[in-house]
């Protein structure tokens, strides 16, 4: 945000999140490959902020490395995890947006339009509200005669008059901080959950005859918080709507939205194409002309221009399908090269390997990377360029295949092949005559 004060944040995220029945605090559970808290915190990045600072417990200040954090060693209430980060933001922000860790749905033109509303209404203080259709249990926004804000009084300590209000608090402000910092000082335990809420700050100001306004979110859903599983699910959906929605604005065909699952930090490029229920994870990157799906699974995986995957295939991380390529149906590759126009095209598992261009892997083969008696890590198999493997072919590595060796089937291979060679590693076949007719013996 040019020309724009000092802005630093408070990210508050240090709730157990009780609703959510788990050990896990509320605030790190993944939303689309990301910590709940960590959406917010990459909207909040996109302003162009200062000092970002995290209020977390004291047993999850260690998840958040490389970022300030501010220690909230009991759960007082909202004015006390604010309180906690004053040491660290105090003298460093001239102004300070305060964010609730459990809004993964915020958007970055949300939080601009907050602190230009609160520049141009040259506000101490300005709340983010919201007018939802099921009020619910947030705090009610009150104005006076001139709309400015009156106070914010918490569901649980609200009159009935108050509770009929349909304007409501998110927990989302914009402070000045010479203002801010008084207003926490004055904060006691006045209510009957005995906690230091951040919305007494707000009647102090107006107490003082300081100016205090809100800014109401056009769309509701952005402001909403999560505390329970099914709508930490509801906001997933969001969320991947929104990504494949800008994924198709930018010229890639999902041709089921709705049953695709594309985390954030996926690229794919225009004129490649995404089947039905497919879920694109970690930073995968899709090149131009591909096709993906049905029914793929692709984790941190390289797949390039023109590359067939699917249906039913598993790409985990370190697999690079180069252009033309092709990994099939009940295939699962892992941490391997697959070369230019090489295929691999059925029931097979390819891991820690190379293939080499132009080579074509049977269906039923199996590169085993794992040998105990060689010592820790996986060893690799090296095919060659235009190999062709035969049908249920294990390689048992370290092996090297030549460059358009030949592979006959249901050969386990445990030694390298030359060039141009023809490997034949199984049992010679044995028929005994007439054996179904025989007595069983005793």
């Amino acid at each position: 945000m040019k020309g724009a004060n000092k802005l630093g944040a408070v990210v508050m995220a240090a709730g157990l999140g009780t609703r959510m029945k788990s050990a896990l605090p509320k605030h790190l559970h993944p939303i689309l490959g990301r910590r709940m808290v960590d959406w917010v915190l990459a909207t909040a990045q996109e302003l162009e902020l200062g000092r970002v600072v995290v209020v977390a417990s004291s047993t999850t200040a260690g998840v958040f490395p490389g970022l300030d954090v501010a220690v909230q060693e009991r759960p007082l209430g909202t004015g006390d995890a604010v309180r906690s980060a004053r040491e660290l933001l105090e003298g460093r922000a001239d102004e300070i947006l305060v964010l609730s860790g459990d809004t993964p749905l915020l958007t970055s033109a949300l939080l601009r339009k907050l602190v230009e509303t609160h520049r141009q209404e040259k506000a101490s203080a300005t709340v983010l509200s919201f007018c939802p259709e099921d009020v619910r249990s947030y705090g009610r926004v009150l104005r006076d005669e001139k709309g400015r804000v009156s106070a914010i009084v918490e569901a649980g300590d609200a009159s009935p008059e108050e509770l009929a209000v349909g304007e409501v608090n998110s927990s989302i402000y914009v402070f000045q901080a010479e203002k801010l910092w008084p207003a926490l000082e004055q904060l006691e335990p006045a209510n009957a959950q005995g906690e230091l809420y951040l919305t007494d700050a707000i009647l102090w100001l107006v107490s003082q005859g300081e100016p205090v306004s809100a800014c109401i979110a056009e769309d509701p859903v952005e402001t909403e918080g999560v505390n329970t599983r099914a709508e930490m699910a509801a906001a997933a959906a969001i969320l991947r709507d929104r990504i494949n929605a800008a994924h198709m604005a930018a010229g890639v065909t999902i041709v089921d939205p709705g049953s695709t699952w594309i985390e954030p930090g996926v690229e794919l490029e225009c004129d490649s194409t995404i089947h039905p229920f497919c879920m694109l994870r970690g930073h995968s990157r899709v090149r131009s002309g591909a096709e993906i799906g049905p029914q793929v699974v692709a984790v941190d995986a390289e797949i390039g221009a023109n590359v067939m995957v699917g249906p039913f295939c598993y790409l985990r991380p370190g697999t690079v399908l180069e252009a033309g390529s092709k990994a099939g149906t009940f295939v699962e590759i892992k941490n391997s090269h697959v070369g230019e126009g090489a295929k691999v095209p059925h029931l097979s598992y390819i891991g820690d390997s190379e293939v080499g261009a132009g080579t074509n892997v049977a269906a039923g083969a199996i590169t085993a990377n794992y040998r105990p008696e060689l010592g820790p890590g996986k060893q690799k198999t090296k095919i060659g360029r235009n190999v062709r493997t035969g049908v249920h072919n294990s390689f048992v590595p370290p092996v090297e295949v030549g460059d358009g060796a030949v592979i006959a089937a249901g050969s386990v291979i445990t030694d390298d092949v030359p060039p141009g060679a023809l490997a034949i590693a199984r049992a010679r076949q044995l028929n005994k005559e007439d054996y179904a007719s025989e007595p069983d013996g005793d």
